[in-house]
């Protein structure tokens, strides 16, 4: 019976971890209908994932994080634009995300930024929000500056 038990706590607990993945884009046209469905703006993440110490401490202190888990499911729409130097990238994905790094003047990583957009005759609309990078101090002092970014105070 305990281990009946057991299992059941294990097969629920699985559930719960799935549940709370998070959904990272990569396509930013599938971002941008996700986004204005939603109607939620894009957290876009410029990243060198295997060699940029920052991003990698980025995820691991902030972006892996429950807290942050829990903000991103209720405020954003992520995308991730990954520069890699090791891992093999389509050259759709790699001419997408150039040209994404040359619209938004990002030239260190990693560099998180805030926008909306919309397609309209074939183009893309960005409307920046604001952007950020590493923040010290844990996902809570970084999720205040990204709550201030995404929900300004109005005076």
């Amino acid at each position: 019976m305990k281990r009946f038990f057991l299992m059941a706590f294990l097969l629920v607990s699985s559930f719960v971890v799935q549940a709370q993945e998070l959904k990272w884009y990569t396509d930013v046209k599938e971002a941008i209908t996700i986004s204005n469905k939603e109607q939620k703006p894009m957290l876009m993440f410029f990243t060198g994932s295997d060699w940029c110490g920052w991003c990698i401490r980025l995820q691991n202190e902030v972006l892996k994080t429950a807290e942050f888990k829990k903000w991103a499911a209720d405020n954003v729409v992520l995308v991730e634009l990954d520069y890699p130097r090791s891992v093999a990238q389509t050259p759709e994905l790699k001419s997408q995300n150039n040209e994404l790094q040359q619209a938004f003047g990002i030239q260190g990583f990693p560099t998180v930024f805030f926008t909306s957009a919309e397609a309209k005759d074939g183009k893309i609309n960005f409307k920046g929000l604001g952007k950020t990078g590493y923040v010290a101090g844990g996902p809570s002092a970084w999720l205040t500056v990204a709550e201030g970014i995404v929900h300004p105070k109005k005076s």
